[in-house]
């Protein structure tokens, strides 16, 4: 069962017995929740519905923007479209690690399930605007190192969100929190970053579901990323890897993954759970990185701010126009000595 908390703004408890009051009430909310989410699910209604309220992981009742993606029961979201155009973006990556850029649209090929496609829509460089949902893990493994991960995440919000965009935090714990809606104020939004607080498990899984939700869920024909910083340690989540992988490949997004290793010896660390993120990853785009220090961090953000803004977007009409419920496989190509990271999945609309 997935759980989700969303932070008030009001301040936090500052003693300790506050604090351990305010920790019993958050878990009875989110097993209140749960229960309530489960109640409606066996009867047929949206967890929404179930106390009368709406949730931020969940359509407003009479909402309509959501039709970009939806779940059925024991099942990950699927595209919802007027069209069936597939946008694939491409970031190209020369052997420097540098964005290579101005390359036109001759320079790629790409092809479905094998048969070769033309493509009907090609931006260099895309300009259109961003939603991404930045996600810092905040379970005991890495409490030493939290507020340093917080300043970087605090640097890498005012570097990349600019006018248009927009930007959520989520917290990961054992349970994934939205500190704040999605926004451009990047004041507010450096403020949501220093506002995660430790806690005692790692629900990635969940965070991916339901962080890959909220953005299905913003306008179309924008961009779509999650910006992850974790230990990759799955611990807590009630949603398992392939829910997790289902969701990402079905919101459109592209998932940047910075790992902390606690430990070097990979008997110390979770090493099954850096492999998922890697397969993940690789079936929605974006890229992983693995620090040897805490100082690296910023400069991944910066790197990982540079991929965003110089992009490739690739359009095109599926032929043969594929069965609908089906699970699609994408292979771009690019003349040169590159390293190309896309997109390779997509799931039709049933």
């Amino acid at each position: 069962m997935n759980r989700l908390m969303k932070r008030p703004a009001a301040a936090r408890t500052s003693s300790s017995a506050g604090k351990g009051l305010f920790a019993a009430a958050a878990l009875a909310w989110a097993l209140g929740l749960a229960a309530r989410v489960s109640v409606a699910r066996k009867l047929g209604m949206p967890a929404a519905q179930a106390d009368g309220k709406w949730h931020p992981f969940e359509p407003k009742p009479g909402d309509n923007s959501s039709s970009a993606a939806s779940q059925s029961p024991g099942q990950g979201p699927v595209i919802r479209s007027q069209s069936n155009l597939v946008s694939i973006l491409a970031s190209v990556i020369d052997k420097n690690g540098k964005p290579v850029i101005d390359l036109p649209e001759t320079a790629f090929s790409l092809s479905e399930n094998g048969v070769p496609q033309k493509i009907e829509r090609f931006e260099a460089q895309t300009s259109r605007p961003v939603d991404l949902a930045l996600m810092i893990d905040s379970s005991a493994s890495e409490y030493k190192d939290l507020k340093f991960e917080e300043d970087a995440a605090a640097h890498f919000v005012k570097q990349v969100v600019r006018p248009g965009d927009s930007l959520s935090v989520f917290e990961i714990a054992e349970a994934v929190t939205q500190i704040g809606e999605f926004s451009d104020n990047v004041s507010r939004l450096e403020n949501d970053v220093r506002r995660i607080e430790p806690g005692s498990g790692t629900s990635i899984y969940d965070a991916l579901v339901l962080g890959s939700g909220a953005l299905g869920r913003r306008p179309e024909e924008r961009r779509r990323a999650i910006v992850m910083l974790t230990d990759a340690g799955e611990t807590t989540s009630g949603a398992d890897f392939d829910e997790a992988r289902r969701a990402a490949i079905a919101s459109g997004e592209l998932i940047y993954t910075i790992v902390i290793r606690v430990v070097n010896n990979e008997n110390g660390r979770n090493t099954a759970g850096e492999h998922a993120l890697i397969t993940i990853t690789d079936s929605t785009g974006g890229d992983m990185f693995f620090p040897d220090n805490m100082s690296q961090i910023p400069e991944m953000f910066d790197e990982i701010n540079r991929e965003l803004r110089t992009q490739y977007l690739l359009g095109y009409y599926p032929q043969p126009v594929p069965p609908p419920g089906s699970d699609r496989h994408v292979e771009v190509k690019v003349d040169g000595p590159y390293t190309l990271t896309y997109r390779k999945e997509y799931f039709t609309a049933k």
